[in-house]
């Protein structure tokens, strides 16, 4: 009678395999939970989304895990186009809309789909609420630079100009970052347009806003986003 002995090594590996296996799936399922959102997430949550769950904003993804798995294991392996979105869905502007919509906005996102952008987004998507607004650092705006203006604004020309630095002189000297010293680029706040330079407010008080601060524009706003309890009700009721 033949007798057959397992390698050791072999044992030990299989051993690990199936470990790994059952706490990989324990460690799954205990961080699927709501209650322990705060350790899936990214990083801490943009200005006036603090009270935000994650399920908010990020949508289960088709299919259950296994299938998820299965189809991007499908996808390296060269036996399909595409691979699949595991877990969640990540998060696109029309989400940020269900939101922030609004028939005021000065810059709406879907403005840039149109031709007459298309060089403008190729040098920074504004068609994408993610690309100034990107979630999980803790700050309002997360673009480094305020200078954007000038990929859509550089031949601009203002007629009667009121402002004591005319903007052809700005435009000249390229001081682009004073944009937004005068002007909010949603066009939300209620606030009256400083005419002269020294009125305007300081590239600091932005800076500080950006990062979360005080709203230097003004506490009067013509859109209010809506908040989570508003967004259940609107959406999922």
């Amino acid at each position: 009678m033949l007798k057959f002995q397992i390698n050791p090594l072999r044992q030990r590996q299989f051993i690990g395999i199936i470990l790994g296996i059952v706490l990989g799936t324990i460690l799954l399922f205990t961080l699927s939970s709501e209650s322990n959102e705060e350790y899936l997430s990214l990083g801490t949550m943009n200005t006036g989304h603090e009270d935000f769950s994650c399920n908010t904003c990020h949508s289960d993804a088709e299919g259950n895990l296994w299938q998820q798995v299965q189809s991007n294991i499908q996808y390296g392996m060269g036996l399909r186009e595409n691979s699949v979105e595991f877990g969640t869905i990540d998060v696109e502007t029309k989400k940020c809309l269900a939101c922030h919509e609004r028939d005021n906005d000065r810059h709406p996102t879907h403005r840039f789909l149109e031709p007459k952008f298309r060089k403008a987004v190729e040098k920074i998507n504004t068609a994408n609420c993610n690309t100034c607004h990107s979630e999980h650092h803790g700050k309002r705006v997360t673009l480094k630079k305020a200078d954007y203006c000038m990929h859509c604004h550089e031949d601009l020309t203002v007629k009667n100009d009121p402002l004591d630095t005319s903007h052809a002189e700005l435009i000249k000297n390229e001081a682009w970052v004073t944009c937004l010293q005068c002007h909010d680029f949603h066009g939300n706040h209620e606030y009256k347009v400083p005419h002269k330079m020294k009125d305007t407010i300081p590239l600091s008080t932005l800076k500080t806003y950006f990062n979360g601060g005080k709203d230097p524009f003004s506490s009067q706003k013509k859109f209010t986003a809506l908040s989570e309890k508003e967004w259940i009700a609107k959406y999922l009721n």
